[in-house]
């Protein structure tokens, strides 16, 4: 227990979402809550956008949002973050120690014991360096804790990530209704969807779920892990063009060409970059649809699934909900029985039957650590992926949550 500070008489906690939204960030919101209350949490705070709130000194008393069991449910079934989202990158504490003081500062004012950050690979990255920050400075009263979050399924050492499965299950979904809406007319068109991922591909891959007996789903899937060749690119398109005349692509948005430029960079006058650095990309698929209209006159159709796929809970995965809920509830135990600088993760015991775990695990083994799809999961000349990375992802996008209707329309929970 820090020096400055008497016999800890109430358990106080706070938590922040931080980084892009998914359809079960307020899941993982409503884990830590409940569990925090069930365990005799003194007050629930909520960083308003994040640590960027935070330092500005926004934050809310939950309890004044959520007051019944039916709150929470609705919470569960709501998408986006709640509490408001930031893309803050914390500064070196040898070039800005006064952002960590004012930190420290605000919890010691709400008398804090916890705090937990809902997000992926950056605010992971925040956990660590203020868990360094609160060792390094001997506050030992203090617990600093990650609750994974992210579509892009890239943080390490976990199984996946709460968000993907919801994602996941969006993407096959709706490649399956594409690829039923591509052969109403008998012409020559080539629907190319771009899907988030800049140098994983786990969301791209998540296209052959569509594919069953009922639909051909998409016909080439590339992903960002492997090299992107223009030219092998058309000649794939073209032989397929030779049996069907309906072709469906799934790209990544962060597929690269053998120079290590994004294929969505030939299309862009000018991309800007967020404050970690990250180039924003968008306009893959335009790109390729131009060069397969300039090479073979047919029709195209670029589809960009941009932020739908993270925020479409009305298809949301029942499996990824639940699993949400349960890692966030499995970190706030943690941290009330001491663990600090760790982040909740999930171990797979078997996927058949599917069978799941939470436990946690140091911070500094999966901040900035990005997690790729393996390359023997990537297949027929980087065009499709495997059986394997089926099996893998077919037990994450199970079950279906029935969203609260009102008025024919999904209620959700607002502050």
């Amino acid at each position: 227990m820090n020096g400055e500070r008497g016999f800890i008489m109430s358990r106080n906690i706070i938590v922040g979402q931080s980084g892009g939204p998914t359809s079960v960030i307020n899941s993982s919101l409503a884990g830590v809550f409940q569990a925090a209350k069930d365990l005799g949490a003194s007050k629930i705070y909520g960083m308003r956008n994040g640590i960027e709130g935070l330092l500005n000194e926004q934050y809310i008393d939950m309890t004044d949002y959520l007051k019944t069991a039916m709150d929470v449910e609705i919470l569960k079934r709501t998408p986006s973050a709640f509490l408001g989202s930031c893309r803050f990158k914390l500064p070196a504490v040898e070039k800005s120690p006064e952002t960590y003081d004012k930190i420290i500062e605000v919890l010691r004012k709400l008398d804090i014991q916890h705090f937990f950050y809902i997000g992926g690979n950056d605010s992971m990255d925040t956990i660590k360096q203020l868990s360094e920050y609160a060792a390094d400075k001997n506050i030992t009263d203090i617990t600093f804790m990650g609750v994974p979050k992210t579509i892009d399924n890239d943080l390490a050492v976990t199984d996946h990530t709460p968000g993907y499965g919801s994602a996941a299950k969006y993407i096959g979904t709706t490649i399956k209704e594409l690829s039923r809406d591509a052969v109403v007319q008998p012409i020559d068109i080539v629907t190319i969807v771009e899907i988030m991922g800049r140098n994983a591909g786990w969301l791209t891959a998540a296209a052959a779920l569509a594919k069953g007996d009922d639909c051909e789903g998409a016909d080439l899937i590339y992903l960002p892990e492997t090299v992107f060749d223009i030219d092998k690119f058309l000649a794939k398109v073209e032989e397929i063009h030779k049996t069907k005349r309906q072709v469906l692509v799934a790209v990544s948005e962060g597929v690269k060409t053998a120079d290590g430029k994004y294929v969505c960079e030939a299309a862009a006058t000018n991309m800007k970059v967020d404050s970690f650095g990250h180039k924003q990309l968008s306009g893959t698929a335009s790109a390729l649809a131009n060069v397969i209209g300039d090479k073979f006159g047919w029709k195209t159709r670029p589809i960009e699934f941009s932020t739908i796929q993270r925020c479409a809970s009305h298809i949301g995965s029942l499996t990824d909900v639940n699993e949400a809920f349960l890692v966030g509830g499995q970190v706030v135990k943690a941290a009330f029985e001491g663990a600090t600088g760790k982040v909740g993760i999930y171990v797979r015991v078997s996927n058949k039957p599917y069978m799941m775990n939470t436990d946690i695990y140091d911070v500094k083994a999966i901040a900035n650590v990005e997690k790729t799809v393996p390359q023997e999961w990537i297949i027929n000349d980087g065009t499709y992926v495997s059986q394997e990375a089926i099996d893998y992802m077919s037990p994450l996008i199970q079950g279906e949550i029935t969203p609260y209707m009102v008025n024919g329309l999904p209620k959700h929970i607002k502050l």
